[in-house]
């Protein structure tokens, strides 16, 4: 497994890099069929940073809404270039609060240079340590640490999780791939901004699942991250929408809820 740093890890570039990502969006895809007439939202927070926890939970729950936390167990307690992360307290409160917890892998692994046992392993370490901290939750949707995938390792982690998500930009309509869902980032300052709220003028325009993902949320955001004003004007974007945690959102599209 891949060491934790505080500093970020940036995942192969270059040719190298495109025919991995191209091989893990074109092969091993488990179809999830996604016919909505009116639009879905999801909010998720990776790996996660404490003013996620704390100003992203806040805003959400002003809306009425709840988000997907993906918690890489690794960095409990740390402090990383996305500011102070996460405790066990955070964890426990968001899902006491309504928010769903759910699984990166513990080291925060590139995924796409591991192997689908590795990358299992690194799913079940995070899952038991998380459980024995009492963190009593079903883990239900993964995110890859990221957005690295690999077509083994998706088909392996589907038989862990209902659904997992990547970071390539877009909205989930049609026929979907359930092992690499497409989000559309929470960052880019103005630039990013108008990007994610043509996000939603989209789905409202014609009606899919539009996952959103971030990291902090915080004056003075890293280049990972927003500020709460961004966010919340992304939140006012969405009212009237049915805004829901992954799992939650994925009950809709398979007719469960």
């Amino acid at each position: 497994m891949t060491a934790l740093a505080e500093t970020p890890y940036i995942p192969a570039g270059g040719l190298t890099g495109k025919l991995r990502r191209l091989a893990a969006r074109a092969l091993a895809v488990t179809p999830l069929t996604i016919a909505l007439d009116r639009p879905l939202i999801s909010f998720t927070f990776d790996d996660f940073p404490k003013s996620a926890a704390g100003n992203g939970a806040s805003i959400l729950e002003e809306f009425g809404w709840r988000a997907t936390y993906f918690a890489a167990a690794g960095f409990t307690g740390r402090t990383t270039h996305l500011g102070e992360m996460h405790d066990i307290g955070d964890l426990k409160d968001l899902k006491a609060r309504g928010h769903e917890i759910a699984c990166h892998t513990y080291a925060h692994d590139d995924l796409s240079q591991m192997s689908a046992a590795e990358a299992l392993a690194g799913c079940a370490k995070n899952r038991e340590y998380l459980s024995s901290q009492g963190v009593e939750t079903k883990f239900e949707t993964f995110a890859f640490p990221y957005g690295e995938a690999a077509p083994a390792t998706k088909r392996a982690l589907l038989g862990a999780y209902r659904a997992l998500r990547g970071v390539r930009p877009g909205i989930n309509r049609g026929r979907a791939d359930r092992g690499l869902l497409k989000a559309v980032p929470l960052d880019g300052g103005e630039y990013g901004l108008g990007r994610a709220l043509q996000a939603v003028a989209d789905v409202k325009a014609e009606p899919g699942w539009l996952i959103f993902y971030g990291h902090d949320v915080r004056t003075g955001p890293s280049s990972w991250g927003c500020s709460p004003q961004f966010l919340e004007t992304v939140c006012r974007a969405c009212e009237g929408l049915d805004v829901r945690p992954m799992a939650r959102a994925l009950d809709v599209v398979e007719g469960k809820a």
